[in-house]
């Protein structure tokens, strides 16, 4: 099993539109790579590591796949459609990490 997790760094100026991400971005992602994807959650920031800190990211997803190779072959082909969609939420730029899920 493998996560990708999509990061949307805190910066300084950064938007980030929760209403369009989960009713829109999304249920599309979940269109488009179809059954490969056997789970997603997201997340909103709501501080940092310290108390009183703001959060490292204003949200994170994660999406699981049974592979490496079955992420790119469900996402590879929409790739650009996904992404071009980033713009409609967010006025930053996704930090992405495939990992391989050890427990």
């Amino acid at each position: 099993m493998v996560k990708v997790s999509v990061l949307y760094p805190n910066n300084p100026g950064a938007k980030f539109d929760m209403d369009y991400y989960l009713s829109k971005h999304i249920p599309m992602v979940r269109l488009k790579v179809g059954p490969a994807l056997k789970a997603v959650s997201v997340e909103r920031g709501v501080a940092g590591g310290t108390p009183g800190s703001a959060p490292t990211y204003l949200t994170t997803a994660a999406l699981s796949f049974d592979s490496t190779e079955a992420f790119l072959a469900a996402f590879g082909p929409h790739a650009a459609e996904i992404m071009a969609d980033v713009q409609n939420y967010t006025n930053v730029q996704p930090v992405v990490q495939v990992g391989e899920v050890k427990l």
